[in-house]
């Protein structure tokens, strides 16, 4: 069963994709965010193309556990994305995960125009962590 998971943010929204058999998470690609309809519709697009059955997405909780802004815009994004898609859709928290991919690449040697990657990377951060989760 293939999963999506999705880093969400005003500018970006980093996508992962796991294997067929869901083992494997590995970065997708960068949306350049346009408007929320476009950018549904290529998250939706996705979906199809892919043939993803679930997705998760990262749910930017404050350090003390609080949810703040940033994650009250990603829920209200998820609101209207729930309705032009027919699969299970999970949060996780992602605290951290940037950073954690930030880690991956400068070790995988990934500097400069590279860094725009951090988006995806922390996507595949995100579900590699859920597909762990249920091995």
């Amino acid at each position: 069963m293939r999963i999506m998971a999705l880093d969400i943010g005003d500018k970006r929204i980093g996508v992962a994709l796991s294997d067929p058999i869901g083992i494997l998470a590995t970065p997708k690609t960068i949306i350049e965010r346009k408007n929320e309809t476009e950018d549904i519709v290529t998250i939706a697009n996705m979906v199809d193309q892919y043939e993803v059955k679930k997705i998760i997405i990262g749910l930017p909780i404050s350090l003390d556990g609080r949810i703040g802004e940033q994650a009250e815009k990603v829920h209200a994004f998820v609101d209207h994305l729930v309705k032009h898609i027919d699969i299970p859709v999970d949060f996780r928290d992602e605290r951290m995960t940037t950073v954690s991919a930030k880690r991956l690449l400068h070790e995988g040697g990934k500097k400069g125009k590279q860094a725009g990657r951090d988006d995806a990377a922390a996507a595949a951060v995100i579900l590699q962590s859920y597909l762990d989760e249920g091995k």
